[in-house]
């Protein structure tokens, strides 16, 4: 008869290194992560196997931030839903790399050769990594890679409230930093959005 372990006991036990438990701990969850991914990708999905793996390795990556606040199923749910926004995110920009058809000559039509926009590219990274790491890293979550604020709380550890700070002083901060390299400013000026 399979040994019969409360669920805080296996957490820690889990926490510990102790390899048995883990093994418990695994079969424990694999329903919940499996239901689900059920609610929210559908049991049809082609990576429902892969996406379940990655969500059963992110649980006991993350296990050390489980404070016990609700119980570990519940928990389990939240780093699934998680894993599976993130891999929706990740299909989505995906499909509209790939479906993205325009020829580099409409690239070079669009204001610039493709070495001169590349070039501009290395400007603005150079300028995201003289930034605090924190807010360029909240900016590019949720403006360049198109995760909502709660996603982005959730991804670098935050309240949403602290997190939509970081975007708004990050977004400034950026700005700021653009304007003062007149090349780079008067280069990008055709891009800018009306205000």
């Amino acid at each position: 008869m399979p040994e019969k372990i409360a669920t805080g006991d296996l957490v820690d036990r889990v926490r510990a290194g102790d390899v048995s438990a883990a093994g418990l701990f695994h079969d424990r969850l694999r329903p919940v992560v499996e239901a689900t991914l059920r609610r929210l990708l559908g049991p049809a999905d082609n990576e429902f196997e892969d996406v379940a793996q990655v969500a059963l390795i992110e649980i006991i990556r993350s296990l050390g931030r489980y404070r016990g606040d609700c119980a570990v199923e519940t928990w389990a749910a939240a780093v699934t839903a998680k894993v599976v926004f993130k891999q929706l995110r990740r299909r989505k920009l995906e499909r509209t790399i790939f479906e993205r058809q325009a020829p580099v000559d409409n690239v070079a039509d669009a204001g610039g050769d493709v070495a001169e926009l590349r070039a501009l590219i290395r400007r603005v990274i150079g300028h995201l990594h003289e930034m605090s790491e924190t807010r360029a890293t909240v900016f590019l979550l949720h403006d360049v890679f198109g995760y909502d604020l709660m996603e982005v709380a959730a991804i670098v550890g935050a309240s949403v409230s602290a997190t939509q700070s970081k975007l708004v002083r990050g977004r400034r901060d950026l700005h700021r930093r653009i304007a003062a390299d007149a090349d780079l400013a008067s280069a990008l000026a055709p891009w800018k959005e009306p205000t």
